[in-house]
């Protein structure tokens, strides 16, 4: 289980962070050996390691850990040693968590671990497939070639995560903006609409009643509605939690028009990328299978890799293996075939990754120009329903008194 601790030494220096140990009694002998005096150990839950570790609680971002590797890299390239290269970047740092995350990484390493070990601490921070990474370079002797290599995909990993967020973003804040708009007129402007129509006995049209009598209810019942959609939202969540629900809405998403296609290219660029990264850094092709299958975002394609690591330890081609499942392009299995032949796979899945890359962004503008006459129009109709429902009733009076 993971154990999160804060302890001080000697000279009274303090440090704190996760290691792996059986029970806290080993976590406590640990520290001991490594003259550390426990100030706090406490056992910590996977889903709330950040929340229980304060210097790391929504502060170290991804953009951070990109700027981190990339200046690594360079000073390793450099000819400078790990410890020498994170000291400078503890300097030059100007986040008191970064520069602690840096200096526990120092002290672990001069004490005797590995890079790839002193990382492990900070599972929050680097992902599994990072801390694979340098693990698999530090035993190649390659840690400054694999770090530039890493930074280099994370920059582009944070560049289509931009432009995917970039596409949604607006659509998501103008239909926000809509509905906070409809539920303020439905419980402030239309009462009064409606008193008034009363007042003059105006027979209402159709369209009318219709936004009345939804303002009525909404004003009657606004509470409960709330209620009703934090309630839905809360067992949506619980339910894509499950197995059964993460397959239904993962299945779901990918047969959405224009949307679901931007989807699953987004998780072959992933894919792709995080696979070509482990079989170039020289870990087996088992292995980096089975590693890129927990940083699929989509649960299909998750088992999908999962069944073709099983199937290659078996002694199936990769490019075999990839082709029993629809999800993987035949473009795909085309260039994973003739990396297996010439011997040069992780180069062949880059150039995936790039080739689905243009994708994404060939299928985000096509969304965005999509979108767009589709928001017009779903707005030109709502706006215009509501103002024929107010002008209508006016209108009828105006021309009854002429």
């Amino acid at each position: 289980m993971k154990i999160y601790y804060k302890a001080s030494n000697h000279e009274g220096r303090r440090v704190s962070g996760i290691i792996e140990a059986n029970k806290i009694e080993d976590a406590a002998n640990y520290l001991r050996e490594k003259e550390y005096f426990p100030i706090v150990i406490k056992e910590v839950k996977e889903s709330r390691l950040v929340e229980s570790i304060p210097f790391l609680r929504n502060k170290i971002t991804r953009k951070d850990v990109i700027v981190f590797t990339r200046q690594l890299s360079l000073m390793l390239i450099a000819g400078l040693t790990p410890i020498k290269s994170l000291e400078i970047i503890k300097n030059q740092s100007d986040k008191k968590v970064l520069k602690d995350l840096v200096e526990n990484l120092i002290t672990d390493i001069q004490e005797g671990a590995s890079f790839s070990k002193a990382l492990l601490r900070y599972a929050t921070v680097f992902s599994p497939i990072y801390i694979a990474l340098v693990k698999a370079s530090e035993s190649s002797g390659l840690l400054d070639e694999s770090l530039s290599r890493l930074a280099d995909n994370l920059e582009k990993e944070q560049k289509l995560r931009g432009s995917i967020k970039a596409a949604f973003t607006y659509p998501i804040i103008v239909f926000t903006l809509m509905i906070i708009v409809v539920f303020v007129m439905m419980v402030f402007v239309f009462p009064k609409l409606t008193s008034l129509y009363e007042e003059l006995s105006i027979d209402l049209p159709i369209p009318t009643k219709i936004v009345v009598g939804f303002s009525e209810f909404t004003v009657a019942f606004w509470p409960i509605i709330i209620g009703i959609l934090f309630l839905a939202a809360f067992l949506f969540k619980r339910f894509h939690n499950t197995e059964t629900g993460r397959l239904i809405v993962d299945d779901l998403i990918l047969k959405i028009p224009i949307i679901g296609d931007v989807i699953r290219k987004a998780v072959l660029v992933e894919v792709s990328r995080t696979l070509g990264a482990l079989i170039g850094s020289g870990t087996l092709v088992v292995e980096s299978l089975s590693q890129t299958a927990s940083i699929a975002s989509n649960v299909h394609f998750e088992n999908a890799i999962k069944d073709v690591s099983r199937r290659v330890e078996k002694g199936v081609t990769v490019a075999n293996a990839l082709s029993s499942y629809a999800l993987f392009p035949p473009i795909l299995v085309q260039l994973v075939r003739v990396g297996e032949q010439t011997g040069n796979i992780d180069e062949t899945l880059l150039k995936a990754a790039e080739y689905f890359e243009s994708e994404v962004d060939q299928a985000i503008k096509a969304l965005t120009a999509a979108m767009e006459p589709i928001i017009m129009v779903v707005l030109g109709v709502g706006v215009g329903f509501l103002i024929f429902s107010i002008i209508t009733p006016i209108y009828k009076l105006t021309s009854s008194i002429q």
